[in-house]
């Protein structure tokens, strides 16, 4: 190998807590003086970490791996797919190197081996930020407080391929949000497999941020991270009794009214065949209280139509839920059989028809229900973060929206707005998805 700088393809699939993981290897090869390059073609090796939640991710993984070795021949394999080393290495046997999700050591290794870093790298010169490198815009970045989930749930092979809960010291998620802020960062999103177990592995054990002592706990973790002056954005909560004191930190402002909570279903028998933590009927009543203590909170999650037993009367009990739950975002899969999962073990399998016809009939319901929720908020001012900017128009994201998954904010007109601009708007108008509004420019005077 020459002393030219050696180059590091990267593709990155799957749910955000995989791009942390994508960002750590890239941080520390980038450290090493690797060069991350954007095409096959000009890179040395191509590292494609994986998707395996589902059977249509593993497709596209498998597919994402077959295209490197069609483009560049030279891959490594990595993430949740990679506990799946027979079935990767029997469809493309040639991948150099195969590891499964979190083992950032050994991909970095594995690329030591095929492509050696340069001798006389300097990493004062050859400078990383101290935040790291970010596959998100600069003015967002993802913050994982834990791996792992100790929750079983039938349809999920998540704690196979990622294990039980082990949740980061709490000084050191704070020290990393600290730094991601002071490198520009504007929103940060918390995520973990199980947000709201933060810190049961350690028995809430204290540790120490600035000097004072924090216990590794979602509520102090919250009030900790309000203090960077960053929006904060709670993903993946189980509503555990705990929630609720999170709640009026919402209404206090210190974190964002945005709560994206995985419901799955309505119905009791399914919940329980589902294996679902968290006692489902008092649910409703829960809601109804958070929206007391912080009538703004906005409500996202995500459900499954079509589980093994589901009869037509659980499925109406889903949609009788919805009506009085009233969320505003709502994602929703038709359930797929996982490799590996419990679920496919139960009787009473639901025809693909019904699944399908079940899945139109939630989204047609729940689109009515977002809709209306968008139409309510004409008229309001509120703060925007401009994601994107093209041909004057502006993409932003209110408090209600989640960068990828939930709707935006369109500006039209050019008000010499760039990506990290945070600015004040009153809403004009809505879609069944998204909003459209106005600066409201300081009068000049």
């Amino acid at each position: 190998m020459s002393n030219s700088t050696p180059k590091v393809g990267f593709v990155s699939l799957g749910c955000p807590k995989a791009l942390v993981d994508s960002e750590r290897i890239l941080t520390q090869l980038r450290t090493e003086g690797y060069q991350v390059v954007p095409s096959y073609q000009d890179a040395d090796v191509v590292v494609v970490n994986t998707c395996g939640f589902i059977d249509s991710a593993k497709q596209e993984s498998l597919d994402a791996i077959g295209e490197a070795i069609n483009e560049n021949g030279r891959v490594i394999v990595t993430g949740c797919m990679g506990v799946e080393e027979d079935i990767i290495r029997k469809i493309h046997p040639s991948v150099l190197a195969v590891t499964g999700p979190q083992q950032y050591e050994q991909v970095v290794s594995a690329v030591h081996e095929v492509v050696p870093p340069k001798k006389d790298h300097d990493p004062f010169i050859d400078l990383v930020p101290p935040q790291g490198i970010k596959l998100t815009p600069r003015h967002y970045a993802y913050l994982k407080i834990s791996e792992g989930c100790n929750h079983r749930c039938s349809f999920c092979i998540i704690p196979s391929m990622r294990g039980d809960l082990v949740s980061r010291p709490i000084g050191q998620v704070l020290d990393e949000a600290e730094r991601l802020v002071k490198a520009g960062t504007r929103e940060l999103l918390v995520i973990s497999q199980d947000t709201s177990a933060y810190g049961v592995d350690l028995k809430y054990r204290t540790g120490f941020w600035q000097g004072r002592p924090v216990k590794t706990k979602m509520y102090d973790l919250c009030d900790a991270l309000s203090e960077l002056g960053a929006w904060v954005r709670l993903h993946y909560v189980y509503p555990y009794p705990h929630v609720d004191d999170i709640i009026p930190l919402m209404a206090e402002g210190k974190v964002l009214p945005y709560l994206d909570i995985p419901f799955q279903h309505a119905s009791p028998a399914i919940l329980k065949n589902m294996r679902r933590p968290a006692h489902q009927e008092k649910t409703l009543d829960r809601i109804h209280r958070w929206r007391e203590i912080c009538p703004e909170i906005s409500l996202r999650s995500t459900f499954i139509v079509g589980f093994p037993g589901e009869t037509e009367e659980d499925f109406q009990m889903l949609l009788d839920w919805l009506d009085e739950a009233q969320l505003d975002r709502v994602g929703c899969f038709e359930y797929s059989p996982v490799t590996g999962a419990a679920a496919n073990e139960l009787p009473n399998h639901v025809p693909d028809e019904v699944k399908k016809e079940r899945w139109e009939r939630f989204m047609e319901k729940q689109q009515a229900i977002s809709a209306a929720k968008l139409q309510s908020k004409i008229g309001w001012e509120m703060d925007v973060l401009v994601d994107h900017v093209e041909d004057g128009v502006a993409t932003a994201r209110s408090y209600a929206d989640a960068p990828e998954i939930d709707g935006v904010v369109v500006i039209e007109g050019d008000y010499g707005l760039k990506p990290g601009d945070m600015l004040p708007v009153v809403i004009d108008s809505a879609d069944d998805y998204d909003l459209w509004a106005t600066p409201l420019l300081e009068d000049e005077e």
